[in-house]
This record gives C-alpha cells, structure tokens and sequence, in this order.
C-alpha cells in the first residue's frame, strides 16, 4: 500500500517489490513502485513503459555508463561558503541533513532520522488494475523515515511486505498549468495512490495558499488527507501529503511533496512538515 524502496539495479532499473507485486496487489490496497532510472533528466510527465520510469525525451536520453556519478575538485573557497560545503549543499537546519535532487537543482533537509535515496531513485504511485502501472504521481530523489515501519502480507503471497513512515521528494511539473493545480492535484493524488484506493471520495484537499521559503522561493501549497479507511490488515492507515508547487528561477515549473501515515503514533507533526518545506531551496550556482 505504500512506496517501497529499492536500490538501483547494475540495469538502470528494479521493480520495488521484486517476487511478486507491491503491498495490497492489484485490487487490494494502493500499488506503489519505486524505480531507480538511469536518465539523467528531471521527472516530467512520468510514465510506466515495461516496468521503466520515463523522463523528459529529446537528447536527455542517456546511456547508463554516461550517468554515473563523477567526483569534481571542490573550489578552494569551498570550506568557507556557508551553504556550500567542499561535498555539496550544507543543511541550514543543525542536526539535520540534505537531500538534493542534482538535475533539479533543488534541495531540502530532513531531521537526521530521515535517510535521503540516490539520485536516480524514483518513487510513484498507481492504479491497483493499471496493468502498465502509469504512474499517478512520482518524485525523484526523496527520503524515506522508517523505512520498514509496518509488515504485513498485504497480498497473501506468504511474505512480508515492509511498508515506510514517510518520504519526502521533488520533481519537474512540465506541462502543467500553474503552480495552484500541481499543489492541488499531487498532493491528492499521493493521498489516493498511497492509501485510498479505490475511494476516491475519502480523500479531501484543503485549500490551495502562497507559501515561501526560508530561502524566499514563493510559490502555492496544498495538502490533503484521507478518513475512514477499510482496515484489511495492520498497515492498512489513513494518510497525508503536502505539496508545495513553484516556478524555477529558470522559469520551468517543480514541486516538492510530502507523503505520511496519518493517525498513528508515529505520524510526522504537521509543524515537522512545514518546517522540512520551508528549507526548499536552489542548490547553489544552479538557481538564481
């Protein structure tokens, strides 16, 4: 019922629930995927093509040798930027830690219990019964708190389905029309894939507002929240998700969500939420 996590495979890609589908199966609870991508473009329009997440076309199709990550000399003034340290962004909140999406140009921190995924990571939700599994809505590049929060054999397949707390992304929003519908629509769209499914009508969004960073970024927030889930079996919870959706400083539009158990006792504080959001910001010399 929620993203999994997997570590990229020497292919480029792996199904998050290798053996056999995601928690809850097709017509049971949300299928969720996470998929590691070999691309090195922004997740734009994503869609599930033969288990592989595809991003923006055109020259962005690289080959898997070419998008390894390579080292660069930190410049001499390094040590002494306060938000760039010599191995990338610096939290701005202490105790905490980064987590950057690279082709973005975007980062965000997280309490330090957090643990960010590579940039390749992908993670999406679909229709239980979508045999192609187009994703609903996807982020790159996110963390995951509690990764193996709740087990249970959602689809009776005799094994343990590990499901996590809570995760947090970003992502391009090519095509979209402004940055109060991406607000709106992912933020239900995480609430939906993740925990309601197939209730649409136990989701409800809150209103869209203007939100800005602490770095200044402005931009339109929404959040929404699923109740009165069926309990087929433990994990089974109601949930949340935040969508925080802005205009680059190159003009393109991306957003950065929030997905979390809801009503639990561990649920991540709505305050602890708008705190990570309001870290969003450019990674240096990529921004403005």
């Amino acid at each position: 019922m929620w993203p999994g996590q997997q570590p990229p495979a020497d292919t480029g890609h792996s199904p998050a629930f290798p053996g056999g589908p995601p928690p809850g199966g097709r017509g049971g609870g949300s299928r969720t995927t996470v998929v590691a991508v070999v691309a090195a473009a922004v997740v734009v329009a994503v869609a599930a093509v033969t288990g592989t997440v595809l991003l923006r076309g055109g020259d962005d199709r690289a080959d898997p040798a070419s998008t390894a990550p390579t080292a660069s000399a930190p410049s001499a003034s390094a040590a002494d930027d306060p938000a760039n340290g010599a191995e990338g962004p610096r939290p701005t909140v202490a105790g905490w830690r980064v987590v950057t999406n690279p082709d973005l140009g975007i980062a965000f921190d997280v309490p330090d219990s957090w643990v960010p995924k590579a940039p390749t990571w992908v993670t999406y939700v679909a229709e239980n019964d979508d045999p192609e599994d187009k994703p609903l809505v996807a982020m790159r590049a996110p963390a995951v708190l509690q990764e193996e929060w709740c087990a249970a054999d959602s689809d009776r397949d005799g094994r343990l389905d590990h499901v996590p707390l809570a995760g947090a992304g970003t992502r391009g929003e090519d095509g979209a029309r402004g940055t109060e519908e991406v607000a709106r629509k992912n933020a239900a769209a995480w609430v939906y894939g993740a925990f309601a499914q197939p209730a649409r009508d136990k989701v409800t969004t809150g209103p869209v507002s203007s939100f800005t960073t602490s770095s200044g970024i402005a931009g339109s927030v929404a959040t929404s929240r699923s109740s009165g889930m069926e309990k087929r079996d433990k994990c089974d919870v109601d949930g949340k998700a935040t969508t925080f959706a802005f205009e680059t400083a190159d003009g393109d539009l991306a957003s950065w969500s929030f997905y979390g158990a809801a009503d639990v006792a561990d649920e991540v504080p709505d305050g602890t939420v708008r705190k990570i959001l309001s870290t969003v910001r450019y990674v240096p010399d990529k921004g403005q």
